[in-house]
Parts: structure tokens; C-alpha cells; sequence
């Protein structure tokens, strides 16, 4: 199905609003997890969440570039007590977030944005590495 700029830089702008909601959880998960197990993911949490912004900061340009407005909407956060619980929600959010560039990068091929789709695949290469990160954790 062929995309429109405009749908896409709404797609885009909802990128960013799961970039911003990422970086926020996982700050807040960093800071929440509890158990000696969990020690070195919570300094990997902290990276993850650097990355997270430094991608807002791309889809911001992008957006801009494209003529788009980036929005200062955050999505969903998710939050538990359970420090397991709170890595799972975590990996999901990396899988949704790989999911849904993959879909980007078919659309800004299909528009010809060739630089938007090589700073698409960027990101999506981090989300995979942070998607690894998690689940050796979580599958232990």
C-alpha cells in the first residue's frame, strides 16, 4: 500500500512519541530495579535511554526536514513493582519499536527518501541491539 508524505510524517511523529515514552521508562526502570541479578542492566538501561533520546533528536530533524512539525507528545509509559515484570515491558517496547521502523523503512523507500530511510535503518539497528541486551536478562 503507497504511503503519502503526509501519513507519513504522522507515522514519524508517532515514532517520536514512543522514542520520548522509552527514554522516560527507561529512566524510571533504571532507577527502580531492584535486585543484585539486575546490577549491570540497570547501567544498560541508562545507555538504552541516552540512545532513545538521540533517536527523538533524529525523527525531530527528519520530521523538520520534511516538512513536518515534531510533536512533544509522549506515549504510553509502563510501569510495575516487579523487576522482572519491568524488563519484559521494556523488551516489548524495543519489539514495537522494530516493528514499526521496519514498516518506516518500506515507506521512505517507497518515497524515494533515501536519507530518511538510512537513518531509519540507524535506529533500528540500536532498537535490535537493546532488544539483545534485554532479552539476556529476561529469557535467564
Amino acid at each position: 500500500m503507497a504511503i503519502t508524505k503526509k501519513a507519513l510524517l504522522k507515522e514519524l511523529n508517532k515514532d517520536l512519541e514512543w522514542e520520548y515514552s522509552a527514554a522516560i521508562q527507561y529512566v524510571q526502570h533504571a532507577a527502580v530495579l531492584t535486585g543484585a541479578k539486575y546490577e549491570s542492566i540497570q547501567k544498560e538501561l541508562v545507555i538504552h535511554s541516552n540512545e532513545e533520546m538521540a533517536h527523538a533528536l533524529m525523527l525531530s530533524e527528519q520530521i523538520d526536514y520534511l516538512g513536518g512539525v515534531p510533536t512533544v507528545s509522549v506515549e504510553e509509559i509502563k510501569t510495575s513493582k516487579n523487576s522482572l515484570e519491568m524488563l519484559k515491558q521494556d523488551l516489548a517496547g524495543e519489539q514495537l519499536a522494530i516493528d514499526r521502523y521496519k514498516e518506516r523503512i518500506g515507506q521512505a523507500e517507497s518515497l524515494k527518501e533515501y536519507g530518511l530511510r538510512r537513518i531509519l535503518e540507524d535506529i533500528l539497528i540500536q532498537e535490535e541491539e537493546h532488544k539483545r541486551d534485554l532479552m539476556t536478562v529476561v529469557e535467564d
